[in-house]
């Protein structure tokens, strides 16, 4: 299946300048399969997205398709072919 990993401005120099990362993943893959793909092909991303321990860092929002995945299964959530994930870091300030 393919999908498309959307990388706000911020992670873009991490990935090479590019703004999408077109993934090719086996058949009913999570979010948790995208994200270990997209660290294994641009390394910087996946350190900024996920812990030492593998968990999303807290300031950082994963989408998968117009749905928080922290509302959905978190990182187990499926994926259906075509998906569209949003990696957008939490914006504060006063």
């Amino acid at each position: 299946m393919r999908l498309t990993i959307r990388l706000a401005p911020v992670l873009r120099d991490a990935a090479g300048g590019v703004q999408t990362v077109e993934l090719s993943l086996d058949e009913g893959a999570t979010v948790a399969d995208a994200l270990s793909a997209l660290a294994q092909a641009h390394p910087g991303v996946g350190r900024r997205v996920r812990d030492e321990r593998g968990e999303i860092r807290r300031h950082v929002n994963v989408f998968a398709g117009t749905d928080n995945i922290r509302d959905l299964d978190g990182q187990q959530t499926s994926l259906a072919d075509g998906a569209d994930v949003s990696i957008l870091p939490a914006i504060s300030g006063g």
